[in-house]
């Protein structure tokens, strides 16, 4: 059976604007160190880069459905990225991006 996919929409709250390499780079730590190696591959993550917003530092973060409550727990224990404290904010959960778009206004 086809694993159901769900879209995060999530918005980085921070002083300076955060980069999406950056980003990038603090989600898959905080992933790794919450759900562990194992989980983290069966939750199937997976960050759209060409939906990444760094005017609105909003983003899209794909991942299995049974997973999203996990995963919005460890975008949450996310408090800095380099020398910036952040706040990551899960504005959506949705099943395609095309709905996740017109709802957040992308």
């Amino acid at each position: 059976m086809k694993e159901k996919k769900r879209y995060i929409i999530f918005r980085v709250h921070s002083d300076e604007p955060v980069n999406f390499p950056n980003m990038k780079n603090a989600v898959w730590n905080s992933l790794e160190n919450w759900l562990g190696e194992r989980e983290l591959a069966k939750a199937n993550i997976h960050i759209v880069k060409n939906l990444w917003d760094g005017r609105k530092q909003k983003g899209f973060l794909k991942c299995s459905h049974k997973f999203v409550d996990e995963v919005k727990v460890g975008l949450g224990l996310i408090h800095q990225i380099g020398d910036s404290r952040v706040i990551f904010q899960s504005l959506r959960v949705t099943g395609t991006i095309k709905s996740g778009k017109e709802k957040t206004g992308r």
